[in-house]
């Protein structure tokens, strides 16, 4: 899919930026256009001013994604999540960020679920990056509970694990 969006706007960075920004943030492109979260539209010229671009060029990104079938079709697919790592310290979560050396091998979520669960952690949310959006991608997890230090020795044991961050 990255691929596709590569290519079909090649030669226009700045909406290839827009089209990137809205894939990572799950932001719909509506049939009119407009640019949207759930049923919420959101204002053309805040995307425009949260990259540092024109609002027209939005506008343009958005209108072109529309004229492409396939990527029409994940464009008004993509859904907004919430994300509990930013409010798990007031929920009473722990947070695991674990960096690895390649995010394409397969193996090193599962591999981190198996562990967490050996320890009786039960996890409330895991987010992956997809390393084909991401430049540095991470596998984040919030467990209902703090993160115990012998498991965070057993996840460095993991082969691929690169760095890991708890909070």
């Amino acid at each position: 899919m990255w691929r596709d969006i590569e290519e079909y706007f090649e030669g226009y960075p700045s909406q290839k930026k827009v089209a990137l920004y809205l894939l990572r943030r799950g932001f719909q492109v509506g049939e009119d256009g407009r640019i949207r979260s759930g049923g919420v539209a959101i204002p053309h010229a805040q995307i425009a001013k949260e990259l540092g671009i024109d609002r027209r060029t939005v506008d343009v990104a958005a209108l072109r994604i529309l004229k492409n079938p396939r990527l029409k079709e994940i464009y008004q697919s993509l859904q907004t999540i919430a994300y509990l790592g930013d409010t798990a310290r007031y929920l009473g979560l722990g947070v695991v960020i674990i960096s690895v050396e390649d995010a394409s091998r397969p193996g090193i979520i599962g591999a981190v679920a198996s562990k967490i669960a050996e320890h009786g952690i039960a996890i409330r949310q895991a987010i992956a990056d997809d390393p084909y959006l991401t430049d540095n991608p991470k596998f984040t997890v919030i467990a209902d509970g703090k993160i115990p230090g012998d498991l965070i020795e057993d996840l460095k044991r993991i082969k691929g694990v690169k760095n890991i961050t708890i909070y």
